[in-house]
C-alpha cells in the first residue's frame, strides 16, 4: 500500500463533454480557474489539455495553453502543472476512401505536439505511449514518432507522464528507458477503462503494474463509475491516483459533480484507507521535478 499518494486532477479533456456537464471548463480562464479550485480542493497535480472557446472543441493552441498556465502561476494556490502532449493522434478513415482521414480527424507530427510544451516548460508533460483503437477511431502514434517525441522532451527538461493505454505501451515505455530516452525515474499513468484498451479492473491494473521497471513512480485512472474504485485499487497496490472531469462526469450515480468535488471525494476515500494526498511541493521532491521559475530540480541539484 502506498501512504503517501500524489493526487492528480485532469480538468478537462478533448472528448465531446461540453454539453454533458456544465461544469466541465471551455475557456482558458475557466480551465484554469477549474484547476485553481483542484488545487484548493488538495489536487497535487492539475492535468491540462485546452478547448477552443468557441466551439468547446479540440484546440493544440499555445496561446491557450500559455493563457492558462500563467493564470494558475500568478495564482496564491500551488499546484504542479502537466500539459498533454498527447494531441493531434485522431486518426478516424473516410467513409469512401480509407486511405485518406476523414471528418474529425486530427493529426499532428511529434515537434508539432510538443510545441506549447518547448514554449511554456511545465514540469510534467503527457508523452502516449502507442497506437490504439480509441472507441470508435484509430489514435495513432508509432514507435518512430514516439522516440522523436521522447527525444524533445527530453532535451526540455520536462518530466514525461508515460500514459499506457495497454499493456504493449508498458512494454515500449520500458524501451524508451532502455534507450536512454527517459531521464531518471520514470513516471508511469495506467490509463484503464477506455474502449478498446486495458480494463479497469484489479487483475488488469496488476499486471501491468508488475511490468513497470523497478525504479518506477507510478499512478492509475479509471473512466467513468470505474473513477474511484480504481483510485482505491491504486492506492492498495502502491500507486498514486487521477481522477477529475476528463474522465468521469459524476460525483455518484445520477449527480454531475465539478473537479473539485472528486478531488475532496478521492481525498477522503485516500485518507479513509489510512494514506494521506502529498502536497505540490513533496509532489515536486518526490519525482525530481524541474522548478520552472529556477531551473533546478526540486529536492537539490540543478
Amino acid at each position: 500500500m502506498n501512504r503517501n499518494v500524489i493526487l492528480t486532477c485532469a480538468v478537462t479533456g478533448a472528448g465531446d463533454t461540453t454539453d454533458k456537464n456544465p461544469q466541465v471548463p471551455i475557456t482558458p480562464k475557466q480551465i484554469a480557474d477549474s484547476a485553481i479550485e483542484a488545487a484548493r480542493a488538495g489536487a497535487s497535480i492539475a492535468h491540462l489539455h485546452v478547448r477552443d472557446p468557441a466551439t468547446g472543441g479540440i484546440s493544440h493552441s499555445v496561446d491557450h495553453f500559455r493563457e492558462v498556465v500563467e493564470r494558475i502561476r500568478e495564482a496564491d494556490t500551488d499546484i504542479v502543472i502537466n500539459l498533454t502532449a498527447g494531441g493531434g493522434g485522431d486518426w478516424i478513415p473516410d467513409a469512401t476512401d480509407p486511405t485518406r482521414g476523414g471528418p474529425g480527424t486530427d493529426i499532428q507530427t511529434p515537434a508539432e505536439r510538443h510545441e506549447p510544451i518547448g514554449a511554456l516548460l511545465p514540469e510534467i508533460c503527457t508523452l502516449d505511449c502507442g497506437s490504439l483503437n480509441f472507441g470508435d477511431m484509430v489514435y495513432v502514434n508509432p514507435a518512430d514518432w514516439l522516440r522523436e517525441h521522447a527525444r524533445l522532451v527530453q532535451a526540455a527538461g520536462v518530466k514525461p507522464e508515460l500514459e499506457c493505454f495497454d499493456l504493449g505501451h508498458v512494454r515500449f515505455a520500458r524501451q524508451l528507458f532502455s534507450e536512454g530516452l527517459l531521464d531518471g525515474a520514470p513516471l508511469f499513468q495506467l490509463c484503464l477503462g477506455i474502449p478498446w484498451g486495458a480494463e479497469a479492473d484489479t487483475e488488469t491494473m496488476l499486471t501491468m503494474r508488475n511490468k513497470l521497471p523497478d525504479t518506477a513512480n507510478w499512478a492509475a485512472f479509471g473512466i467513468g463509475r470505474h473513477q474511484m474504485p480504481m483510485v482505491a485499487q491504486a492506492v492498495l497496490l502502491g500507486g498514486h491516483a487521477r481522477v477529475g472531469l476528463e474522465d468521469n462526469l459524476y460525483l455518484e450515480k445520477g449527480v454531475l459533480a465539478s473537479n473539485g468535488q472528486l478531488v475532496e471525494k478521492a481525498g477522503s476515500l485516500i485518507e479513509n484507507l489510512g494514506a494521506r494526498v502529498m502536497t505540490p511541493a513533496e509532489t515536486r521532491a518526490h519525482l525530481a521535478l524541474r522548478d520552472p521559475n529556477t531551473g533546478e530540480i526540486a529536492g537539490g541539484g540543478a
